[in-house]
């Protein structure tokens, strides 16, 4: 799909409803495959999970099944994973193969996906052209250290697709940070709403009231093109959160709420590290629990953060990790998240980044695929082993985070609500949750629906 036609980057600030159809229609779920996933970039794994030459990931989404392999060359390829013989899948997983082998009837291909033998090949007498055998092609490229792949061949390059995120978030470094945890599990909701549980932080004081006593959470969000991007504090105009803005744009590194800021950013650091396992680093959890020995009480809440960011800085710099200098009225536009179309939300900063992805299971609306990674900043080859971890979301809900289970709860029912007759529509706020406005106006292009509905009279 080339360009969208309509101005995505316009703002939406008037209220819309979005119907029910995109959440619980099985044919409309079946239409994504056609007219959403076969059209857009999607992240298919990270690249240092095919780092050297035979490493390959398998990426499944809605029947099609995918191979990206780092090939002879030392370059990416990916290829559809099915046998051109019989349609049998030729590898699961990851793993490291220098040819894949048909377990049926063992047919043969490379790196690159060529196919290097056919049994009995003398059989089809001639009727079997190369390029009949080979494995057929898929888009492939790299950016943020993930690899993308794309479906369609006529489709804008994975730079013109991402802008203007790419550019805006580029400073940050992505490509040079690496897993840190990645846990997935199944969850009986559909992959919009597992998705939009993250996509905005109007849903905290409802959702997690734990943390109102650590931080104020008003939003703002806005569409950039056909992603968005949000960030707190000055929805609302709240004095320490709008001068923390000017430096940073994340709530997380702010002073948060208290007579003391040296107290409040130890409290704040406190309990998102260890409820989200995430947004944060052991790094910037030390320096914050060091702030009432460093600096005397009363210390005004702007030099306690800049002392804090400069120590944590200084931590990781002697450590071997080096931040990247980004200019802080940069970090304040970004925000503190970003939505990239259609399945990713990314949670970014200078030394470690947290994000999720939520795909369909197969084509029944009330089931998808989510996944929780995190990601940060190491020294020179110390970098954790890390795999993915499947976790029960029932049987094993105590090895999810506490935060992020406040959310899985939220998709469960919001899931369940959404198929009641007295659900008339989502109204998404025109400010707090613009993000989520601007995701299904763009959904709606490529399903060719228009746009949202305006809210009408009562």
């Amino acid at each position: 799909m080339g360009k969208i036609d309509h101005p995505l980057s316009a703002e939406l600030t008037e209220p819309v409803t979005i119907g029910d159809e995109a959440y619980l229609s099985k044919a409309y779920a079946e239409a994504e495959r056609e007219k959403l996933w076969r059209k857009v970039w999607q992240v298919a794994c990270r690249v240092e999970e095919v780092a050297e030459v035979g490493d390959y990931v398998v990426y499944d989404i809605l029947g099609d099944t995918i191979l990206v392999t780092r090939n002879a060359d030392g370059e990416l390829s990916a290829f559809y994973n099915v046998c051109s013989h019989r349609g049998k899948k030729l590898a699961k997983g990851c793993g490291r193969a220098m040819q894949f082998r048909c377990s049926y009837h063992a047919w043969r291909y490379n790196l690159k996906g060529e196919n290097i033998f056919v049994l009995d090949k003398e059989d089809w007498r001639g009727t079997l052209p190369q390029e009949r055998l080979d494995l057929p092609p898929v888009k492939v490229d790299t950016w943020g250290g993930w690899v993308w792949i794309n479906m369609d061949p006529d489709s804008v390059s994975l730079q013109e697709y991402l802008d203007p995120a790419a550019a805006m978030l580029d400073p940050f470094e992505l490509d040079k940070m690496r897993y840190r945890w990645r846990k997935w599990c199944y969850v009986p909701a559909n992959w919009k709403v597992a998705l939009e549980a993250f996509l905005e932080g109007y849903h905290v004081e409802g959702t997690h009231p734990q943390l109102l006593k650590f931080q104020t959470f008003a939003a703002w969000s806005k569409a950039q093109g056909i992603h968005s991007n949000s960030g707190y504090g000055a929805a609302r105009g709240v004095a320490s959160a709008k001068e923390m803005d000017k430096a940073f744009g994340n709530t997380l590194m702010r002073p948060g709420i208290g007579a003391d800021p040296r107290m409040s950013i130890w409290e704040l650091q406190d309990e998102v590290w260890r409820t989200t396992d995430g947004t944060s680093t052991q790094v910037f959890v030390d320096a914050a629990r060091r702030l009432v020995d460093e600096l005397p009480e009363g210390t005004p809440a702007g030099e306690v953060v800049a002392h804090w960011m400069a120590s944590a800085k200084r931590d990781d710099a002697a450590r071997g990790v080096i931040w990247p200098e980004v200019d802080p009225a940069h970090v304040a536009a970004c925000g503190s998240s970003w939505h990239l179309f259609p399945n990713v939300n990314v949670i970014q900063g200078l030394n470690n980044a947290m994000y999720y992805r939520a795909r369909p299971h197969g084509t029944d609306p009330n089931q998808c695929i989510f996944e929780v990674i995190t990601l940060e900043r190491y020294p020179e080859g110390q970098e954790p082993k890390t795999e993915w971890e499947f976790v029960d979301l029932f049987a094993q809900r105590d090895e999810w985070p506490p935060v992020l289970l406040q959310d899985f709860d939220n998709m469960v029912d919001v899931q369940l609500g959404l198929q009641s007759a007295g659900f008339r529509g989502a109204v998404p706020s025109p400010s707090q949750e613009r993000k989520i406005a601007a995701f299904h106006r763009t959904l709606a292009s490529y399903m060719g629906e228009g746009k949202p509905q305006p809210i009408g009279p009562a």
